[in-house]
């Protein structure tokens, strides 16, 4: 048993409330359980109870064992004094608050129902993909549509937390934060770190300079990407080569180390020289971008966005020097939607709640909504227990779901857990 199951008990009132009294035999009645504190200080603030007669205000802490009081010594914390109420399981140990008083304790062993306490333990020790995976679908559908709803919300708010302290570090300069998160996109997963330090050392003014000449902004790309240090034999990489030696010099800039891209275990198609050819194009006609963005009023408008071909050199060539077979190196259909789905839509959430706007968080609503499910191991496990996601929305709150609660055994701060609990 977990303490956040005891959390669990007493925020839901999960257990027999007849006659409960501390282990002094003094009468208890919970008027209000307190507020959950999930940072430090004890578990539930501002509860109300009355102890043998004495309405008491104060908080809540909570321990498997009471002796857990002294392991964590808090009987040296004074945020611990103000406590009102010791709930445990067991009590094997009398505690006391910091000033040397004895705190009440409630004791919930032999007062949790049977079955509750059986499906708890089955979800503890289940080694399935899921924690639930016996039981998921006994939950009602519109507790797991209500609450597919809020995961995806709160997914969308964890990664704009990366949107907004990249916006106080460009100075609330909204366009030079939008470049930055897509840059992160190019990079996906293995290359996400050396993308958004080029776009850290590549700033967006500098680029919007040479944006008539597609040539000198791949040459500030790949030169700050730190790839055009070789010799090479063939002209175009030659060419870029001199062109940023130039630019370089001209706005003091300093290259990143070649060593931080990764290639290994990488289709060539999705080599970061191919991304970086790929960026380059793009940020050829991504003038005012984010403005584009916010005006497209459908998918395909906003596909259009992205519709870019880096430059004939690389038709056949993967890296430089190194002639391949012809091959488009567009970005492809599948990548356009990485970038909606990862880049996008948590923009343009964050956005409009930033600037009080309906429009921009129902676009990026409206974008996940009408993209089609990725293709990932997670959804693929999914789909194995019957759940079958239509749209990108669905699949961004299913993969919440599975990192964030699942995998963590959340399982009693998930309303999916908390039906089956029932």
């Amino acid at each position: 048993m977990r303490e956040s199951f005891l959390h669990y008990l007493w925020r839901t009132r999960r257990f027999d409330l007849r006659e409960l009294q501390t282990t002094l035999q003094q009468p208890i009645q919970i008027l209000y359980p307190g507020e959950y504190n999930t940072d430090s200080g004890p578990d539930f603030f501002n509860a109300r109870i009355n102890i043998d007669g004495t309405l008491w205000a104060g908080n809540v802490e909570m321990h498997i064992m009471s002796s857990e009081w002294m392991a964590h010594n808090h009987q040296h914390d004074p945020a611990y004094g103000s406590v009102i109420l010791h709930v445990v399981f067991q009590e094997d140990l009398p505690v006391f608050r910091p000033d040397g008083s004895r705190i009440p304790c409630l004791t919930l062993k032999g007062r949790i129902p049977e079955t509750l306490l059986g499906t708890y333990e089955q979800l503890e020790s289940s080694s399935s993909w899921i924690p639930c995976e016996a039981a998921f679908s006994t939950a009602p559908e519109i507790i797991k549509q209500q609450w597919l709803d809020r995961l995806l919300i709160e997914r969308l708010e964890e990664k704009t937390k990366w949107i907004s302290h990249t916006l106080q570090q460009c100075g609330n300069h909204w366009e030079e934060a939008f470049y930055q998160s897509l840059a992160r996109c190019f990079g996906l997963k293995i290359n996400t770190e050396p993308f958004e330090a080029l776009s850290r050392c590549l700033p967006l003014r500098i680029l919007a300079r040479h944006r008539h000449q597609a040539h000198q902004v791949e040459a500030l790309v790949f030169g700050q990407a730190g790839l055009l240090e070789p010799n090479f034999k063939d002209e175009w990489p030659a060419l870029l080569q001199r062109e940023y030696r130039h630019l370089g010099h001209k706005y003091g800039l300093a290259p990143l180390k070649s060593e931080q891209w990764k290639f290994f275990r990488l289709r060539p198609s999705g080599f970061p020289t191919v991304r970086l050819a790929q960026f380059a194009a793009y940020l050829v006609q991504s003038e005012h971008a984010l403005a584009k963005v916010l005006e497209a009023g459908s998918l395909y408008e906003m596909k259009q966005i992205f519709q870019v071909t880096p430059s004939e050199y690389w038709q056949n060539h993967y890296q430089f020097d190194i002639v391949s077979a012809p091959l488009s190196k567009s970005l492809n259909t599948a990548f356009i939607d990485i970038l909606l789905v990862n880049g996008v839509a948590p923009f343009l959430f964050h956005y409009g709640k930033q600037k009080g706007l309906d429009r921009p968080q129902q676009q990026a609503f409206a974008l996940l909504e009408n993209l089609k499910v990725e293709k990932n191991k997670v959804i693929d496990g999914w789909k194995s227990l019957g759940c079958q996601p239509s749209n990108a929305y669905q699949s961004q709150a299913l993969i919440q779901l599975k990192t964030r609660y699942c995998n963590a055994r959340r399982c009693l701060e998930c309303a999916i857990g908390n039906a089956i609990l029932k």
